[in-house]
């Protein structure tokens, strides 16, 4: 049997999942991108991850990156979701922020913010796995 993998994906987007940005240190100000991909993994240690594919331009940076934060968001957060989902320049201006511990800024209306510090990064299929500890 041949696998399918237009139906594969197609199954896949069937599961509702929550979205998420994530935000890092850039060259020059901070970046962010949009996640489906977080869950957590421990409670002790406080450990979360996220999936990021290796052919995103982006994936250098947050791959690299020593601190992350993950900021849930809600539906009202639709036109900074689709914002920092699309392929290109994904600077924070003009979103509001607030400051964190590690660095990378939270937005200042999310839900829920995790700070991260990167515990592992593990290639997967054509995706990276990036563990934070939080």
């Amino acid at each position: 049997m041949d696998f399918d993998i237009r139906a594969y994906r197609e199954a896949l987007g069937s599961f509702p999942t929550g979205v998420a940005v994530v935000t890092a240190p850039g060259a020059g100000s901070h970046v962010g991108i949009t996640v489906n991909s977080f869950t957590s993994v421990s409670l002790d240690p406080p450990l979360v991850l996220w999936c990021m594919d290796r052919k995103s331009g982006r994936h250098a940076l947050f791959g690299n990156a020593p601190v992350f934060t993950i900021n849930i968001l809600g539906t009202e957060h639709r036109a900074v979701s689709a914002r920092l989902a699309r392929p290109g320049e994904h600077s924070l201006d003009g979103i509001a922020l607030i400051p964190t511990e590690l660095g990378p800024p939270a937005l200042a209306d999310s839900l829920a913010v995790f700070e991260c510090a990167r515990e592992q990064a593990l290639e997967a299929g054509d995706h990276t796995i990036l563990l934070g500890r939080v």
